[in-house]
């Protein structure tokens, strides 16, 4: 099991490393133990964030009520918990 996404208290923990400012947003493989996402959103008044869990709510095909922020709000290392979505299609969709 990838140690970026796993099971916790029936929701799915995803752990990202965000990029934010970048010309498009798209995966872009592993940073350490988390997930790495460039996001074309600047990381300036939440912005970043909530284009974060558009994108993640986009990729699994969920609905953004069902992402929430866990932890990060102003970091780059970011914990979503993610739930309406199993935890092997997850990582297939978003490995993508």
């Amino acid at each position: 099991m990838a140690d970026w996404l796993r099971e916790n208290g029936g929701a799915l923990a995803l752990s990202v490393h965000v990029q934010p400012g970048t010309k498009r947003s798209e995966v872009a493989g592993l940073h350490g133990d988390a997930l790495k996402v460039r996001l074309s959103a600047p990381a300036i008044d939440g912005r970043a964030n909530a284009a974060l869990v558009d994108f993640v709510a986009q990729r699994l095909g969920v609905a953004k009520s069902l992402i929430e922020l866990k932890s990060g709000q102003k970091s780059r290392r970011k914990v979503l918990a993610v739930r309406g979505v199993a935890l092997d299609d997850a990582r297939r969709l978003l490995a993508q």
